[in-house]
């Protein structure tokens, strides 16, 4: 069974954006559609959640933007260089926040905010 609530993020580049998750997160292809041809939705599957992502040749990225991803990590430092070189932006160097976690603000190749989080030990 997929998640009950699906971030869905809309590109013109639906193959960079389906390389970037696949490299940075791990994630797994789960569905297209159609599963032949031209695909204009890819369904990822990134740990126990599900990512969709659609294709519109018309969508213009970056800027206003009015939602982020979180996504939970093993090791937030170790994937900054994924990030950049799958075509990703990292914005500057992670911080070890209050509330318990690491957390590093990156953009995927379309400007979408995608916030690293990793738990960090109880001290």
């Amino acid at each position: 069974m997929g998640s009950t609530v699906r971030a869905i993020v809309v590109t013109a580049d639906l193959d960079r954006l389906v390389a970037f998750y696949a490299g940075v997160f791990g994630a797994e292809e789960v569905e297209r559609v159609p599963a032949e041809g031209q695909s204009f939705y890819v369904g990822l599957r990134i740990g126990n959640s599900d990512l969709g992502l659609v294709a519109d040749a018309s969508v213009q990225t970056g800027s206003p933007q009015r939602m982020l991803l979180s996504i939970a990590v093993p090791e937030v430092d170790a994937l900054l260089e994924r990030v950049t070189a799958l075509g990703g932006r990292v914005d500057g160097l992670p911080n070890d926040m209050p509330w318990g976690q690491r957390v590093a603000h990156v953009h995927d190749p379309d400007g979408t905010t995608v916030n690293l989080t990793q738990d960090l030990p109880a001290r």
